[in-house]
């Protein structure tokens, strides 16, 4: 099984053609849309976050993130009920070009009964030069502890939620071997 990423963590692409470009998916934090709430999200609690996509490369990239499920999908609670993604309040990324040692941040927004908040999977496989990408996986919560911002291990300091949960379970799995 792969190690999941807690959000905060970045992702480096694992492909010779992306060499140095990475993916994070952090700020996750109860927010309302700047347009106001969907129609649809009516009785829900909405919760919005950041995708940034670095080039640490030496040549450029054609980012595409703007379709929902297309690019990205949320989930939430144990059982992993599709989220509400407001797709109108999105900042979105669209045929952008990312130089070397630049970044570019998509903001977007999901709504999900308040109670299955605390655990969230956030899924991001955009377009990178006209090509699917692999969709790397987030997990975390409302009142989770955001993962380590450093290219280093985890630091994580966090004692419960999902991303304990996640933690916990890998390391009793490595254990079990």
């Amino acid at each position: 099984m792969d190690v999941p990423n807690v959000v905060g963590d970045w992702q480096e692409y694992q492909s010779e053609e992306w060499a140095g470009l990475r993916v994070r998916v952090h700020g996750l934090r109860r927010a309302v849309p700047p347009r106001g709430r969907h129609d649809d999200a009516k009785g829900m609690t909405y919760v919005g976050f950041h995708v940034t996509f670095e080039n640490r490369g030496s040549t450029f990239f054609s980012i595409d993130f703007h379709s929902h499920p297309e690019h990205y999908e949320v989930r939430v609670g144990r059982e992993g009920h599709g989220a509400f993604v407001d797709e109108y309040a999105a900042d979105r990324i669209r045929d952008f070009t990312l130089y070397p040692q630049r970044r570019v941040t998509a903001t977007l927004y999901a709504a999900a009964p308040a109670a299955r908040l605390k655990d969230l999977s956030i899924q991001v496989g955009p377009k990178i030069d006209e090509e699917p990408s692999f969709g790397y996986v987030w997990v975390g919560g409302l009142g989770v502890h955001e993962g380590s911002t450093g290219a280093g291990p985890r630091t994580s300091t966090a004692r419960s939620g999902v991303a304990s949960e996640v933690e916990r379970f890998l390391q009793d799995s490595a254990s079990e071997d």
